[in-house]
Parts: structure tokens; sequence; C-alpha cells
């Protein structure tokens, strides 16, 4: 049972959301791609980025891009999802020592404060994201 502190809460957090998001009309509903150069922007523009390194080799990324695109949709205005191809970018692989991949980063608030190797299935990730609501 919810209490009356956890509703205020709840609802305080909702409205603030709202404010930021404009009702997430500003927030992709799908993964936008970032760069070494753009990664930056998008994880300090944003209060919850979860960022997708990938590479297009990689079988186990190829598993879990359709269920990054359904959740990118299902939390618009939430959560913004990022998609970065550490072959391309390589400085910030090197920056966050990605060593295998896929590698999820979640940054809240601008920074980070989890990251999950390997794919999830996808009720798992959509729970670990959950998570930093």
């Amino acid at each position: 049972m919810e209490s009356e502190v956890e509703r205020i809460k709840k609802r305080k957090m909702e409205e603030l959301l709202k404010k930021i998001s404009g009702d997430g009309e500003k927030w992709p509903g799908k993964p936008v791609k970032v760069t070494d150069k753009s990664l930056d922007e998008v994880v300090n523009k944003y209060p919850i980025v979860v960022v997708d390194c990938w590479a297009p080799w990689c079988g186990p990324c190829r598993f879990i891009a359709p269920v990054v695109e359904q959740l990118a949709k299902e939390m618009k205005g939430k959560v913004v999802f990022a998609k970065l191809n550490t072959d391309e970018n390589r400085a910030t692989a090197s920056k966050y020592g990605i060593m295998s991949i896929p590698t999820l980063l979640l940054f809240k608030n601008g920074e980070l404060v989890d990251r999950s190797i390997g794919a999830l299935p996808p009720d798992m990730l959509k729970d670990w994201v959950e998570r930093y609501l």
C-alpha cells in the first residue's frame, strides 16, 4: 500500500518531468545516435539517458536493438535511449572502460550511475532502467 508521502513524491516527480519535457513532446521516441562529440550534450539535456554501446558486427547487440527501440517508445517522456557505435567512437569507449559489448550506460542528471554488460532479456532491461526513475 502506497503511503501519502509516496503518492505526493510520485505526483511531484511527474509534474517536474512534465515541466521539463513538455509532456514528452521534445523527448525522442526512438534511440538517438550519439558520437564522441555529442554524448555529453545528450546526457546533460535529459534527466535519465541510457546509452547502448554497440558495434555492427556484434550478434548480442543486434539482439537487444529492437528491445531498445521498443523501450524508447514506451518510456518516452521519462527516459532517453541513445546508441553509440564503439567502432566509430573509440574515445567514449575508452573513457568509460567499455571492454565488452553490448554495454548499456545509465546516466542520471548527467552522471554515470550504472552500467549493464551483455544482452539482457527485455523484462530485465526494463526493470533495470525503471529502478532509476
